[in-house]
């Protein structure tokens, strides 16, 4: 078959790559100039099977209300004249309900662990590089009450097949001494020994340069305006191209990857596609001091970011925010992060270079990605991976090619019409 891929992030390359690795004959359709340039271009870096865990949690209604009114919160909601902001936090609201949190996590985990040993043989096959580490996540706290209540967090991971393992304060700074001066105020910690890290963006580029090898043909700086129907199916995708003229692309099926914009783009089809941007942002710090870096993939809990060490450069992410579509970046958000970095890492980043990026990640109410063939039967969804894009990119690709060739994908998860 011909299959138009729309979007070329680490999920639509991933997916063009699974296709054509099947037989397909495969086009990527992205409006930026080359792959991994929006939301894949920046991110946290880690592959962290050991927090597939949904925002939605009984907890999570009562945080946001404390958090409302902080511009600093870690996961801020700004009130818009939008009904799609409102729909998705109502559906929000219902994932919070205690029977959701088990099922969900249930579905993260497991194709966050396929996803994961995708990557590995992926790697292993082809020598893919890109700045990758594996020396597992540490996640570390500053708070005795968050501490207890993360021990119940790593039981319910366990219990899924990821060892969580919870770390004394000692243990800590042993497996990661650069945070040896901030001994005293560290509670503990619990880290996951398989988890990785490494540069998306890198290796999405990577992936698309193997793809274009393998005849994946890439049509970049072309929008997607329409898809049109005829008879049920997707006949073709309506485009402007990089002189400003439209085109039309055929094909025998379409995959729609296209992040926080695909509802726009499956709603005139009657496509539900509860999807809503939740804009994260992360600061890029040159190292000048390697041995004061650390080089374990931090998770700072009280802050709610992390730290990823990708070659010479110190990445740190977090933070949500649900305010619409801007990418628009908050300067006291941004201050906020240098000033945990300068506080955990003084000696180590040159702060005067820092680098801060935005990203709207694509986000269902549940953080279950949408996965799977539409009520339009050559029309396939692969979005709504919210934070775990870079986690679960490969495997999803993968497990997408899976059923548009007729096959059950390997990983227990909710698949959409199946």
């Amino acid at each position: 078959m011909k299959i138009a891929v729309l979007g070329g992030g680490i999920i639509g390359i991933s997916s063009a790559w699974w296709l054509s690795q099947a037989g397909h004959e495969v086009v990527v359709v992205d409006r930026c100039t080359g792959p991994a340039q929006e939301t894949s271009f920046a991110n946290g870096g880690q592959i962290s099977v050991s927090y597939a865990e949904p925002w939605a949690n009984p907890q999570a209604p009562f945080k946001l209300a404390k958090w409302l009114f902080r511009n600093d919160a870690p996961l801020l909601f700004r009130p818009q004249f939008d009904w799609r902001q409102w729909l998705w936090g109502a559906a929000f609201l219902r994932e919070c309900l205690p029977d959701r949190l088990a099922p969900n996590i249930r579905a993260m985990v497991r194709l966050a662990q396929y996803s994961r040993d995708t990557l590995r043989q992926m790697r292993a096959e082809h020598g893919l590089q890109y700045n990758q580490l594996e020396r597992g996540i540490l996640n570390f706290y500053r708070d005795h009450a968050e501490f207890d209540a993360s021990q119940q967090s790593a039981d319910v991971m366990r219990d899924f097949g990821v060892d969580r393992r919870i770390v004394s304060a000692d243990e800590v700074i042993v497996i990661e001494p650069a945070l040896a001066p901030h001994r005293s105020s560290i509670v503990g910690g619990d880290y996951t020994a398989d988890d990785e890290s490494g540069d998306a963006r890198v290796f999405t580029i990577e992936l698309a340069r193997l793809a274009e090898s393998a005849g994946v043909h890439f049509q970049y700086s072309t929008r997607v305006t329409r898809l049109v129907t005829e008879g049920g199916r997707v006949s073709s995708a309506e485009l402007i191209g990089p002189e400003g003229r439209y085109a039309s692309l055929q094909a025998d099926a379409f995959v729609v990857a296209l992040g926080s914009f695909t509802p726009q783009l499956v709603r005139p089809l009657g496509v539900s596609c509860l999807i809503y941007p939740a804009k994260g942002y992360s600061a890029s710090f040159p190292i000048v001091d390697a041995a004061s870096a650390p080089t374990v993939s931090l998770t700072d809990s009280g802050h709610k970011v992390v730290f990823t060490r990708l070659g010479d450069t110190l990445r740190m992410a977090g933070t949500a925010e649900l305010s619409g579509y801007s990418r628009t970046l908050n300067p006291e958000r941004c201050q906020a992060m240098t000033n945990v970095a300068r506080e955990l890492f003084p000696n180590a980043l040159a702060f005067d270079a820092v680098q801060y990026w935005s990203g709207l990640r694509p986000s269902t109410p549940s953080n279950v990605p949408l996965i799977g063939r539409t009520r339009v039967s050559n029309l396939y969804l692969n979005s709504g991976h919210g934070t775990l894009g870079w986690t679960m990119g490969v495997g999803s690709g993968r497990a997408l090619a899976d059923l548009i060739g007729g096959h059950r994908p390997e990983p227990e998860f909710p698949f959409i019409g199946i």
